[in-house]
This record gives C-alpha cells, structure tokens and sequence, in this order.
C-alpha cells in the first residue's frame, strides 16, 4: 500500500492591516495630566535641497473638530487646502513658524527644525503647557514635550500641524519660483527631482538652496 503523499506546503501571510486615521485619544489622555491646553506640532521641509524649514503649532477644540484630518503626506492639495481653512477657523489656535536656509547652514537641520516648532508654538494666541511632537526626537519647546513616533497618523492635532506646516511652505516656496524661475520649486518644492537636478547643472544654486547639502556643494566646488 503506497503511503499517501504530502501536499505542498502553502505559504501564508498575514494579511496588512489597514492604516486607521489619527484621533483625540493622546490628546485626551494628555489632558488628564496637566493643567492647561495641548498642541500638536509638526514640521515640513527637513529633506528639500532648498528653501526654508517649517514648523506648525495647533490646539484643536475636542467640540469641534474639523472632519477628514490626516497626516498630510495622505492628502490631495485640495484637500490640505480645504483642511487648512477649517483648521484655522476652527481651533483654538494655531500657528506657523520657519527656520531660513541661513540659519539652517548654521545651526544644522535638526536645530533649526527646533527654532521653526519654538517659533510656531510661540505664535500660538493661547499658550500650552504641552506639546504632543511627530518624531522620537525631544525638542527644547516653549512647554512640555511628548514624542509620537508616527505622530501625524496617530494624533489629530498633529496631523493638522502637518497640514499647516505643509500647505504654509508649498505657498512659501511658489514665492520662491517667482523669485527665483528656472528651478521649478513651485512643483518640486525644493526637493531632489530629475527638473531641479538639470537646473541646478545649467543655472548653478541659487540663495534658496542649502548649501551645507552634499549636491549643492558639490557643484559649487566645480
């Protein structure tokens, strides 16, 4: 009698859970241990070869929260623009701060990542005494400071500093295409593309970019 063979075996895998949108449940939780508002703060602009850092500060109100707020790298244009609108009508304050490619080149990306989110916060009508922050790195604010590793996905005050930040700079560096044409930061915003790359090596940098960045120094050492 022939012994009945084994049947290949199935490889499995775990199916991959959807992305869930951000909540008030770390700003709820936070609130129950302080005496006094929480904002989200988020940054946008740490990658680009040009143009400024920015940073975003927003206290939301938990009665009246705009519908459709998400981590703004998830959004259309339109729709952070929308949410831009309704998020300053709406919270309880916010504000906008930027760190200049001059004072990127002295004090390094991350520190003036720092002075753009102290320059929001400092902004704000309303001060916090805490800040839930996108990121496992502990700024120096103006207040208390809580990490979120994947913050803008998981907390709604800071996805909508996300879209603060985001739409405030994209408007920023439009301004900058006027200023200075040929780059085409008003489509790249500044980052690394096959467009900017050919202008940077036809047109040479401009007093936008980062120069501290190795592409941009390396063409300003040929």
């Amino acid at each position: 009698m022939k012994t009945p063979s084994k049947s290949p075996a199935r490889k499995t895998s775990a199916a991959k859970a959807p992305r869930g949108f951000p909540t008030y449940a770390l700003e709820t939780v936070l609130l129950r241990t302080v005496a006094g508002p929480v904002c989200g703060v988020d940054e946008a602009g740490r990658g680009p070869w040009a143009g400024p850092v920015s940073a975003a500060a927003v206290i939301l109100n938990p009665d009246d929260l705009p519908e459709g707020i998400d981590d703004s790298k998830a959004l259309t244009h339109a729709k952070r623009e929308t949410l831009e609108a309704e998020i300053k009508a709406r919270a309880v304050a916010w504000g906008v701060g930027f760190a200049s490619v001059e004072e990127i080149a002295e004090l390094n990306i991350l520190h003036a990542t720092g002075l753009a989110m102290c320059r929001a916060i400092e902004a704000l009508s309303v001060q916090p005494v805490a800040a839930l922050v996108d990121g496992n790195y502990r700024f120096k604010l103006p207040c208390d400071v809580q990490t979120v590793v994947g913050g803008d996905g998981l907390s709604l005050s800071i996805a909508a500093a996300s879209i603060l930040a985001k739409t405030a700079r994209d408007r920023l560096m439009v301004a900058l295409d006027a200023e200075y044409p040929g780059y085409g930061f008003a489509g790249h915003k500044g980052y690394n593309a096959p467009v900017h790359q050919q202008a940077l090596k036809t047109l040479g940098p401009c007093p936008a970019h980062r120069r501290g960045w190795a592409p941009i120094k390396a063409l300003l050492e040929e």
